[in-house]
């Protein structure tokens, strides 16, 4: 074979090299379009953002974050509210991104909360449970690690992708803005990196996305301002506080005021006790529907002596069904299962679906 020949052969070599790694370079962003695309889905359909601009920047800093309980890989599970009084870096990690790998060896090398004044790292992983286990095993991960399903949390806390986190005050708010990629993640523990973001980084850095996220909050379809009188209640099943399920059709052919609370909601503890003299009274069946975790909600029973069924949802999921992103709320539910009346926000128009008695309503969004 002549040099002209070789050369030649060597040409097509490296033009089908480069074709090669343009296919591939394809596929990863477009898998990466559809992870965000699927995400946007999630975010929209659990009515968390409602415009582009709120899903690239994250919660706002100083939001209060809603509490979850996670199985720990080393077993149990774990709240966010126990870490309430202490500083956290919380890390959404997935075992197959890269970016995320090349932080294990910074993690391992850093001691847990070594001066008390340091930010506790606290992962919140996805995927495999046993791939997790190995992976985090094998790096000897000090630090707690929790597992998500699917990616409920990190959709609940808008972040689109790994590694990103927020710093978490003391009292569980958040103290800046989304953080994305490892660098702005470490430094807030005194750890320096070298390697760049993530591409969701690079794509939320320039606002565009596959589709722009540009769609207003008039252009999305979920009910925001609750159900209107007249509709039939949603069914739901949910756990009780004090243990076994409960559904709404179990109060058929009774009067049911439907109240959606939450234990760290301020107008929520101030309205329990006034839920309880109706329930006391018999002038209507009170259910509560709660979120957060299982001993948070037994505190409050036990703190007002509720004696009225208290259920409790993940987050917003039976919420949504009725329209309402908000506590306290609550609805009058006639003896067929209809809506007696629009939806009631505060304590004081929660009451007047019972009462004549009239107070400031206010509510915690």
């Amino acid at each position: 074979m002549s040099g002209w020949e070789i050369g030649q052969v060597l040409l097509w070599a490296a033009f089908l090299g480069v074709c090669w790694f343009c296919y591939q370079l394809f596929l990863q962003n477009g898998r990466l379009q559809l992870r965000l695309e699927v995400l946007e889905e999630e975010l929209r359909a659990q009515e968390i953002i409602t415009d582009g601009e709120a899903l690239l920047k994250g919660l706002p800093v100083g939001s209060l974050l809603n509490d979850f309980e996670l199985p720990l890989l080393a077993g149990g599970t774990m709240t966010l509210s126990e870490w309430r009084g202490k500083k956290v870096l919380l890390i959404f990690f997935n075992p197959s991104c890269g970016y995320c790998m090349q932080m294990l060896p910074k993690l391992t090398a850093l001691p847990p909360n070594a001066d008390g004044r340091t930010p506790v790292p606290l992962i919140i992983s996805t995927g495999d449970v046993e791939e997790n286990r190995r992976l985090f095993e094998k790096y000897r991960i000090p630090h707690a690690v929790l597992l998500q399903e699917g990616s409920e949390v990190a959709t609940l806390y808008r972040a689109l992708g790994t590694p990103m986190g927020y710093l978490v005050d003391e009292r569980g708010q958040t103290a800046t803005e989304l953080l994305k990629g490892a660098d702005g993640l470490l430094a807030l523990i005194g750890v320096r990196h070298q390697f760049h973001s993530t591409q969701a980084e690079k794509g939320s850095s320039n606002g565009k996305g596959r589709r722009g996220f540009s769609r207003s909050l008039s252009e999305s379809k979920i009910t925001r301002d609750g159900l209107k009188a007249g509709v039939r209640a949603p069914d739901f099943t949910l756990p009780r506080v004090d243990g076994g399920q409960l559904s709404l059709t179990e109060y058929l052919d009774q009067r049911v005021l439907l109240v959606f609370s939450d234990p760290q909601c301020g107008p929520c503890q101030q309205l329990a006790p006034k839920l309880e003299n109706l329930h006391r009274r018999g002038d209507v069946q009170v259910l509560m529907v709660s979120r957060g975790n299982v001993e948070a909600n037994r505190e409050k029973v036990a703190e007002h002596g509720l004696t009225f069924p208290v259920v409790l949802q993940k987050h917003w999921e039976i919420s949504r069904e009725y329209g309402i992103f908000a506590t306290p709320v609550g609805y009058l539910i006639n003896e067929k299962g209809i809506l007696a009346t629009n939806v009631a926000l505060g304590e004081g128009s929660i009451l007047n679906l019972i009462t004549t008695k009239d107070s400031k309503a206010t509510a915690c969004p």
